[in-house]
């Protein structure tokens, strides 16, 4: 039986139960929530992500392994995927109503804020090195890469792994931009930010079909915002402009003969 999205209150009712069974394990020293509900109530839709210091001794592995089954059956739950990163590890689970719960455990002589986004509800923390987002030369890099696999795809008859790096380079087009102004790159969180001007000329790349004049029409879009966007790394744009553009043009693939200094 299918029913609605979750409710703000069922949102709290699973955070108070977390946080109880949290506080009743002695091998939990420490928690906090992370995320937007962190520096704000969050909104209708935000999620709910908890994370906690283990006590010295204690893995992840181990307090998941007796977590999980609590969870699925006091909260209905899903476990879907892990997710390690540095010395914590991440497990996301799905409750009725599609809420989300993201539960990660870290050694508790490392836990502490990696970023903004941290409010400590119990216990202690300790100073971390935040996490730099990333680099323009970076996100560049890996436009021109996906670029070039594209039109490889195209070329192959390949149009659905095509479609896919076209999406990547637009993607990474409006990371490039996100830094410019200042907002956040990572997963996509700063994109309705961004100025309409970019985000029209973003939309441009989108594939609406994946027959390969569609396919080249989109790949042309998305090396043109990716080049629009390039004004950190201007330098190395300039010096491979040229190629770009020349990968939507129809001669690219012909053969011909290239000479050599």
């Amino acid at each position: 039986m299918s029913r609605a999205a979750f409710t703000v209150a069922e949102r709290d009712r699973a955070r108070d139960w977390l946080l109880a069974v949290a506080r009743a394990d002695q091998r939990v020293i420490a928690g906090a929530v992370v995320g937007s509900m962190a520096v704000g109530p969050g909104d209708r839709w935000s999620d709910l992500d908890l994370t906690f210091g283990l006590a010295p001794g204690v893995t992840a592995a181990a307090i998941l392994a007796d977590w999980t089954p609590r969870i699925e059956r006091g909260l209905e739950a899903v476990q879907l995927f892990d997710l390690p990163y540095q010395s914590s590890i991440y497990r996301v689970f799905l409750l009725p109503g599609s809420l989300q719960l993201d539960v990660s455990f870290t050694p508790g002589a490392e836990f502490g804020a990696i970023g903004p986004e941290f409010r400590l509800l119990f216990g202690q923390a300790v100073e971390r090195p935040t996490v730099p987002p990333p680099a323009a030369p970076h996100l560049f890099g890996l436009a021109v890469h996906h670029a070039v696999r594209a039109r490889i795809c195209i070329e192959r008859g390949r149009p659905w792994q095509a479609e896919y790096w076209i999406s990547g380079v637009r993607d990474q087009a409006l990371a490039l931009a996100c830094l410019a102004h200042d907002v956040e790159p990572r997963n996509a969180r700063g994109y309705d930010a961004l100025p309409e001007a970019t985000r029209v000329r973003a939309a441009a790349a989108l594939v609406r079909s994946i027959e390969r004049e569609e396919l080249l029409r989109a790949l042309e879009a998305a090396i043109e915002s990716l080049l629009g966007e390039a004004g950190a790394v201007r330098d190395a744009a300039s010096r491979i402009e040229a190629w770009l553009t020349a990968l939507t043009s129809a001669a690219w693939s012909e053969p011909h003969n290239r000479s050599t200094v």
